[in-house]
């Protein structure tokens, strides 16, 4: 009986059966591009048996950078991922039916593999996507490539490129979580003293990929590399930089905070998906601080980039200082973001 399955494993395991059979008919995975010329943005979704969204527009503006065009005929997984889907389904209620622990650990390790291996097989076709240019294109960056991120931000000439699960992905995510849960579940509830290592190791591993997944913060500022979002001038000194982190992790860099104020006026994104904002201090190695707890002076001698007038600083002694050099006034990030 201590190989059995306790009700609770075998309730997330039907859970997660029906997730998966949902996953066929919702976009897995979303690609956003913004651009200034396009405000309200460019997307494609990545289907079990497809590709959607703007799909003619991005093929139409690829081709001047020799990029290929995409079709969903020329993707062999479109073919094979809806029966995997259902495969993994219908293996999930094979397990939760035949009532084993030794069929639980399986399933988990076969699902984890799949996961890996898709999400590698997405990546190669992004590189390949990006990398592989036609040399008759009619604008060619020497050096340049145009591989977009697996998850994340990433900045592709005046475009930002943003990759995240979709509905779909993110029930792939529950069921591993579901599935996770179970294991750990039965793990706990056994009495036997042997256990195996490798099953509680890959559980800890998929736990921190999916709590990671779900964090959203600041990214650090590179200089000589990034580039402002608002002006498109490459970010050379730190010091005056800012950022805004969205809801949904999306990250806008700012070579001046004049650029973001200027930004946040142009109502480019609405104020309630604003997560937090960053401003850089002008002392020290130029940390990124939230704007509501920094200290700012304003006018005087202050002279950024795009030629600002405010800098943050993380200390009051560093303000007063600061002060008496740039001959300039204390204000407050509410002033100023007015």
């Amino acid at each position: 009986m201590k190989n059995k399955l306790s009700t609770v494993s075998k309730l997330f395991l039907l859970v997660a059966a029906a997730g998966l059979v949902a996953v066929l008919f919702t976009p897995i995975w979303r690609i956003d591009l913004m651009a200034p010329q396009y405000p309200e943005g460019l997307y494609l979704t990545i289907h079990a048996n497809g590709l959607e969204g703007n799909v003619d527009i991005i093929n139409g503006l690829n081709h001047y950078i020799g990029m290929k065009t995409l079709h969903s005929d020329d993707f062999f997984e479109f073919t094979i991922l809806p029966y995997v889907i259902v495969f993994f389904a219908l293996l999930f209620a094979v397990t939760m039916l035949a009532n084993r622990r030794w069929l639980l650990n399986t399933t988990f390790i076969l699902f984890v593999l799949f996961g890996v291996l898709a999400m590698f097989d997405f990546w190669k076709w992004e590189y390949d996507y990006g990398h592989n240019l036609d040399p008759n294109a009619a604008i060619i960056v020497p050096g340049m490539a145009y591989q977009p991120p697996l998850i994340g931000f990433k900045q592709l000439l005046n475009f930002g490129a943003y990759s995240y699960p979709d509905i779909g992905g993110w029930i792939f995510i529950t069921a591993g979580v579901l599935l996770l849960f179970s294991m750990i579940w039965e793990w706990r509830k056994s009495k036997v003293k042997k256990r195996n290592v490798l099953v509680p190791a890959a559980a800890t591993l998929l736990l921190s990929v999916v709590l990671s997944g779900c964090q959203t913060g600041p990214e650090i500022i590179k200089e000589g590399k990034d580039q402002c979002y608002f002006c498109k001038m490459t970010i050379t000194d730190t010091r005056y930089a800012a950022e805004i982190v969205t809801v949904k992790g999306k990250v806008y860099k700012f070579d001046d905070m004049l650029c973001l104020l200027a930004f946040n006026k142009a109502n480019v994104i609405a104020g309630n998906l604003v997560k937090d904002t960053y401003l850089s201090d002008f002392t020290g190695v130029h940390t990124l601080m939230k704007a509501d707890e920094s200290f700012l002076l304003q006018g005087g001698d202050i002279r950024g980039p795009m030629n600002g007038k405010i800098i943050a600083l993380s200390n009051k002694d560093s303000l007063l200082k600061l002060a008496t050099h740039f001959n300039a006034e204390e204000t407050t990030w509410q002033k100023v973001s007015k």
